[in-house]
């Protein structure tokens, strides 16, 4: 008799290990506004993987091709269905569910083809309508959920994101159909459609009840509280048995402000307040660091960490809140089992003010499934970005590693912070991201804007969803500073043994930037990052002005025009790159749509006072106008004609001018047109000073 309770409980134990495990929509939806979620690896356990429109020509690294950039109007294949031609973007087994969907267009009625998302093979669609309705315009679902950005942006020119998810038991297809779509598409023309689609597949033994649009009316009651979540940020802090502590004071170099919290508990919420008039290189040269249980995980500039580089950016998402008034918030949650060790380490020259640094923690129950949170952060300072770009490939565009993790774990997000430094788009390269040590990425995407969720290149900011954002764009067209951040939900990537993150530099044109990535990621104990403390990347000068990085000064008699700086412009200026055009370090000053009477401004920096005869290396073609140039307004030499059938370059003496130390001006003022198209290019090599 004592034998059957026993065998009851083993057979039980069979039972249940025999069992599916159940996922719906409701569960989907709840794991959004999960902090506690990511912290803890996935159980039932899943992939992630991407279908893009990248360039099908992306096959072999070490090949140009590899930076292939037609990642536009790439499908998978072509169905005819009832007569109609749909392409197709994304077919996948089940059991699974897209997580976010991401898309833009371009060309003339672009996004208004029929998408049709079809489930477990049924012949028609689940979900039709236009690919904006359903992505950003309330078909489905309303913000924040389904959204566009930036919202300051023509709508036509956003990013359209949809973070619903979509389950499926046995199988997905989603198709785009269009009369404006010329085949074979992408570099014949017609209408341009770009898409990145994240989605989770399980294991056999999940069963998922598959997406129906009777599940917007059962489940309204959820997506209404999810909606009101994430548009509240509930931080849900006030349900917890939390504890609180603070610290504060003026931390001087080479010191740092540290507590220690034992127990099994998690850090719910960091706090962190500065003045707002914070010196941008301390918050770049103070440092964040944490160690869970003796690991250090986390090593990252204050600013950074918090995803406003080193200028306080306002932004506020699901994870992270930035304020200008210096206060910046996390709201990760970071379990340990043993005991939590935060440091804020001055690592600057200048003593930076704490006005208030709050740690709130609350108890955690450890198990087999929790893992440590990480931040690695690293900077590509004064990284030469190669030569003018084609959309094969050429023009010397490289692969940069975010971050390498060996392990088990989450890849949870990441942010970069830059300053460009010439008047043209830095980010048109791909993410490429390995799992598990796959030969080819089960990511690879269509363009660094479109991986942070907005599309082509725009400035405008954005700072109020929960999960992507552009606290500034200024440096996206022109010289200045930009951030973007991403960060995961649903579409985090767990990786069972390895994960490696790369970035494409795909800047359109030469130049010199500095570029720093920041990752945020979950490892089971014992889990490593490839990124140490870079220390040297800290301590670089932050940029504020283009000159801080690229010098105005004369450097052996010689002043590149690409490094005078812009004072002002009557029309368009940009520093143009070619390495056939036989300029001098392949660039010049380039101005067009100059009329009679136009000026453009370009300042440099003398070291010394002093006459000196001055020649300019001007570059010639037959839509340049002629011009009168002038030096702190004293006019320099005749007028120069730089109109020539032939595209050619060549020196002129232009006279003694007068220079003073610091600062001098270059004036140059249109004087006559081209007669063949009523334009007056002009094109500045270099100046010579002897």
């Amino acid at each position: 008799m004592k034998r059957y309770p026993v065998i009851l409980i083993l057979l039980t134990l069979v039972f249940m290990g025999c069992q599916k495990k159940s996922i719906t929509l409701e569960d989907l939806l709840l794991e959004i506004t999960d902090r506690e979620a990511l912290a803890n690896f996935p159980d039932p356990e899943f992939s992630l993987a991407q279908f893009s429109s990248y360039d099908r020509a992306t096959v072999q690294p070490g090949n140009p091709l590899w930076f292939a950039n037609w990642d536009r109007t790439m499908f998978i294949r072509t169905d005819t269905i009832d007569g109609r031609t749909e392409y197709v973007m994304f077919d996948a087994e089940g059991p699974g569910a897209i997580v976010r969907f991401w898309m833009t267009f371009a060309g003339e009625n672009s996004g208004k083809g029929t998408m049709r998302i079809y489930f477990d093979h049924q012949d028609q669609p689940v979900i039709e309508g236009t690919a904006m309705e359903i992505l950003s315009i309330n078909l489905l679902v309303g913000e924040p959920l389904a959204s566009s950005v930036s919202d300051s942006t023509q709508y036509e020119m956003r990013g359209h994101n949809l973070y619903l998810p979509l389950p499926y038991q046995v199988h997905c297809k989603v198709t785009y159909e269009s009369e404006n779509i010329k085949d074979p598409g992408a570099k014949t023309g017609g209408e341009a459609v770009y898409y990145n689609i994240n989605y989770r597949t399980y294991g056999d033994d999940v069963d998922i009840k598959s997406f129906t649009m009777d599940d917007l009316r059962t489940y309204a009651p959820v997506i209404e509280k999810v909606q009101q979540d994430l548009l509240g940020r509930s931080r849900g802090l006030d349900k917890l048995h939390k504890e609180s502590l603070h610290l504060s004071g003026i931390v001087q170099p080479g010191e740092s402000l540290d507590r220690t919290i034992s127990g099994e508990r998690a850090v719910r919420m960091l706090k962190v307040k500065v003045s707002p008039d914070v010196n941008p290189q301390s918050l770049r040269s103070t440092i964040l660091e944490m160690s869970f249980d003796g690991n250090r995980t986390v090593w990252s500039p204050l600013g950074d960490f918090f995803g406003t580089g080193y200028q306080l950016r306002y932004s506020n998402t699901w994870y992270t809140s930035v304020d200008v008034d210096g206060t910046m918030v996390s709201y990760w949650v970071m379990p340990f089992r043993k005991n939590v060790e935060i440091k804020l380490i001055n690592s600057g020259t200048e003593a930076i003010e704490i006005q208030d640094l709050e740690i709130v923690t609350a108890p955690w129950a450890w198990n087999h499934r929790s893992m440590h949170f990480g931040s690695s952060w690293h900077q590509f300072t004064e990284l030469a970005t190669g030569e003018m770009k084609n959309n094969e490939g050429k023009g010397d565009p490289f692969d940069i590693n975010y971050v390498t993790l060996e392990g088990k774990g989450v890849y949870a997000g990441d942010a970069i912070t830059l300053f460009n430094t010439v008047y043209a788009w830095w980010g048109e390269g791909d993410e490429k991201i390995y799992v598990d040590g796959e030969s080819f990425p089960s990511h690879i995407g269509t363009g660094t804007e479109d991986y942070y969720g907005y599309a082509w290149c725009r400035p405008e900011k954005f700072a109020n969803h929960p999960f992507i954002a552009q606290p500034d764009g200024s440096g996206n067209f022109w010289p200045g500073y930009t951030i973007n951040l991403r960060h995961r939900g649903l579409d985090g990537i767990p990786f069972n043994s390895s994960l490696k993150v790369d970035m494409e530099m795909w800047h359109w044109t030469r130049a010199t930037i500095n570029f720093a990535p920041v990752t945020f990621w979950y490892v089971v104990p014992g889990g490593i990052s490839n990124i140490e403390p870079d220390h040297e990347g800290a301590l670089a000068p932050v940029v504020i002005k283009r000159e801080e990085l690229i010098s105005p000064v004369i450097k052996d008699s010689k002043m590149e025009a690409e490094s005078m700086i812009l004072k002002s412009v009557d029309g368009n200026f940009r520093y143009q790159n070619s390495v056939t055009a036989g300029w001098s370090d392949n660039m010049q000053a380039f101005w067009t749509d100059g009329k009679p009477g136009d000026k453009l401004e370009l300042a440099f920096i003398s070291e010394v006072d002093g006459l000196f005869d001055m020649k300019a290396h001007f570059n010639y073609a037959r839509d340049y106008g002629s011009f009168d140039l002038s030096v702190n307004g004293v006019q320099v030499g005749s007028t120069v004609n730089l109109r020539k059938d032939e595209v050619s370059t060549g020196l002129v003496s232009m006279g003694r001018v007068s220079l003073k130390k610091g600062e001098n001006i270059l004036t140059v003022k249109v004087k006559g047109t081209s007669p063949v198209d009523n334009k007056a290019f002009f094109g500045l090599d270099y100046l010579n000073f002897e």
